[in-house]
């Protein structure tokens, strides 16, 4: 065998052999990887979470902008406003049951 030609066949091959490597890196990154097609499940129940975080959040938002709304200066809901001092005050007996009017 001569070396020379199985030397050139080594330096043809180097530089395809270097590019299959790079792909075989990104395909594998793209569906392995942190944000890879593996991680779409993640993703999934993440989102699923987080929209029943929100639903959650949001309906606390609208029950103080509700209450906010009550106690409005121009227009104070008097039955709320007095429920609100009994209870910060500690003037509510254990026998009183107070009805919130959502």
């Amino acid at each position: 065998m001569n070396r020379v030609p199985l030397l050139q066949m080594a330096r043809s091959a180097a530089l395809p052999a270097v590019a299959i490597l790079i792909i075989g890196y990104f395909a594998s990154s793209a569906l392995f990887g942190p944000n890879g097609l593996l991680a779409l499940g993640g993703y999934k129940s993440q989102l699923e979470a987080k929209s029943q975080e929100l639903h959650r959040i949001q309906e606390l938002r609208d029950r103080l902008r509700h209450h906010a709304d009550l106690l409005d200066p121009a227009k104070v809901d008097p039955d709320f406003g007095d429920e609100l001092v009994r209870r910060s005050t500690g003037q509510v007996r254990p026998d009183e049951v107070i009805i919130p009017r959502n």
